[in-house]
């Protein structure tokens, strides 16, 4: 095997050049050089330490969090000729020893472990009898507490330095802000390495938001215009939401399957394995399901609930598109989502510092949702990084969002929230604001205050809007121990005497209507590039052959050829080996297994 990183990448992974960063990063770490990687999902990080350990002498050991990512990679380097195996705890004890044995004999060139078996005294004295090329330490920001996903075994891996201090490590990840950043660099003892950061941007993701009244229907006719035969995510807050969705989507005639942490670890694994394995499968999940599914052609990321940050929004969106073809993220966000967070953060055993800075990405969520400037060029700026022009890829691009004068409308619903005491919920207080004589509302007297009545002019949607918008812009905040009721902010008073003009989103708000009664008749829609019929055609064709020798090996379709691949094969119409070999993703091992068969179905397709 050649030993450079170009050759490697053009012989083993079929690629003519590397992405932004990525030839940088090898170099440094084929050198030798510690390292900090942060890339966007879809960006490549996998390479950055895959190259150097087969360029380097040893063999490199990569540290990973989930044992569904362990399997996909070493799956893929398999089907590439490259000498990978796991070590986690879904191994029998016969097939621990003889993965041990092929490291101890030198015969890998990767290995994944999990960090906890990466930790045993047992294993870290076997790698002491082994060539090491690097250690790889992926989803990076698990050892932060400011991160998205803290895991506390992720801490302990500060170790490798003192025991392995001449073998690089590279640390990676897809999203880390500042805090999140230093906490990494500070808890991996890298204070001597490079830190690399690719842009953020994913251009071809469309960003949506909508508000949350009439969910389901909204989520439903995002699927049907855009998304039918899709495979897709779809994320909820709670366990029965989930469920519910998923046999809701089931009886609208979808491929639906459900996965979070509260069920069996049989079912969450087939689960799993069939969204990986099949295609157009819609998966419904909590926050469990996700980090290290590298499925590259999931074409959108819808929620249904509110993340927690910007950075969960930002991987979880993330795992749509890993292929670079068009895909979408869709977020349906309400009143109530915010209630629920604030409360978890309150409610936790987090240090107050912690909960202070929960509170500010919370806020900086609610900025981005509310925003009426491009949410890319928002979206990167929290990650530090500058979009010059607005994208036109986002709703706010393709729908200029209108403001109105709410001034007036914002003064009544401060004052209605004040002279009801502080006290209460959005409903209660637009009732209010609506003049309805509820039983409640005369029990606590306030259908004989100054604000009963005096929002008749919207409707209640229209209240609720403005309601999310002014505790977006803290003019109203959640009162956590008052059970979610709303109190004044700070910065109310300009508001009260007239100084200050506050412009909010018009929004509009559609009825519900009924679905389409032929939906399992509509045509699936394309994500490709393709211009004409016969290349969809024999794209299709492509992927039907793809499906078929992915089910024969059970592995998942990609690991095969990504759809970029097959595009590019649809277009070109390779009719020799030496062309096919030419193809984007085609390496040597993938030409040799598989050139022929693909051949003879670009030659006989009509």
């Amino acid at each position: 095997m050649t030993k450079t990183p170009k050759e490697i990448l053009k012989n083993v992974f079929g690629f003519d050049s590397f992405k932004t960063l990525q030839g940088e990063v090898i170099d440094h770490a084929v050198a030798g050089g510690d390292a900090l990687i942060l890339m966007p999902t879809g960006g490549g990080k996998s390479l950055c330490y895959q190259i150097p350990a087969l360029c380097r002498e040893g063999v490199g050991v990569v540290v990973s969090p989930l044992i569904a990512l362990m399997r996909d990679q070493v799956e893929a380097l398999n089907q590439l000729g490259v000498r990978a195996e796991v070590l986690n705890s879904s191994l029998t004890k016969v097939q621990i020893r003889e993965v041990e044995q092929k490291l101890l004999k030198g015969l890998l060139d990767l290995v994944y472990v999990s960090p906890e078996k990466l930790l045993t005294e047992g294993f870290l004295n076997q790698l002491s009898q082994c060539k090491l090329s690097l250690f790889a330490i992926d989803e990076a920001h698990c050892v932060s507490q400011w991160g998205h996903d803290f895991r506390p075994e992720y801490l302990k891996l500060s170790a490798l330095k003192d025991r392995f201090a001449h073998i690089p490590r590279l640390a990676l990840t897809a999203t880390a802000d500042g805090p999140t950043r230093k906490d990494i660099i500070e808890r991996l003892d890298l204070k001597d390495g490079r830190l690399f950061i690719s842009g953020f941007d994913r251009p071809n993701i469309k960003y949506t938001i909508v508000s949350k009244d009439n969910s389901k229907h909204k989520l439903l006719k995002f699927i049907e215009d855009n998304h039918v035969g899709d495979s897709g995510i779809v994320y909820c807050l709670s366990r029965a939401r989930v469920e519910a969705t998923a046999k809701w989507l089931m009886e609208e005639g979808f491929k639906a399957l459900h996965y979070h942490a509260g069920m069996d670890k049989f079912h969450r694994q087939t689960n799993q394995d069939k969204f990986l394995k099949e295609e157009g499968i819609i998966m419904v999940a909590t926050i469990a399901f996700g980090m290290g599914i590298d499925k590259p052609d999931v074409r959108f990321v819808a929620h249904l609930d509110l993340p927690k940050s910007l950075e969960s929004y930002y991987q979880e969106t993330g795992r749509a598109g890993r292929d670079g073809l068009k895909s979408a993220a869709w977020l349906a966000y309400g009143l109530e989502d915010v209630a629920k967070i604030s409360n978890f953060i309150e409610s936790s055993n987090a240090k107050e510092s912690q909960k202070r800075i929960e509170r500010q990405k919370l806020d900086a969520l609610l900025g981005y949702c509310e925003t009426t400037r491009c949410r890319r060029q928002v979206l990167l700026e929290y990650f530090d990084e500058k979009l010059p022009d607005p994208c036109g890829n986002c709703d706010t691009c393709l729908e200029p969002v209108k403001c109105f004068d709410a001034t007036v409308a914002t003064q009544k619903a401060l004052s209605c929230v004040y002279r009801t005491e502080e006290r209460f919920g959005a409903s209660y207080v637009i009732d209010v604001l609506l003049g309805n004589d509820t039983e409640r509302i005369t029990n606590f007297g306030h259908h004989k205050i100054s604000t009963f009545g005096v929002g008749k002019e919207y409707s209640r949607d229209q209240w609720r809007s403005i309601f999310r918008q002014l505790v977006a812009k803290r003019l109203l905040l959640v009162d956590i121990e008052g059970h979610g009721g709303y109190r004044l902010g700070e910065n109310c008073k300009p508001i009260f005497r007239g100084e200050e003009t506050v412009l909010l989103r018009e929004e509009s708000f559609s009825k519900k209507t009924g679905r389409s009664k032929d939906k399992k008749s509509k045509k699936q829609k394309t994500h490709t590039t393709l211009s004409n019929k016969e290349d969809e055609t024999l794209f299709q064709t492509l992927r039907a052959h793809r499906l078929e020798l992915a089910s024969e090996q059970k592995v998942p379709p990609f690991v095969i050829f990504h759809d970029t691949t097959l595009l590019e094969m649809a277009q070109t119409k390779p009719t020799t080996i030496s062309e096919f070999g030419q193809l984007s993703g085609v390496g040597k091992a993938k030409l040799e297994r598989y050139a022929d068969s693909f051949l003879v179905v670009i030659k006989t397709s009509p």
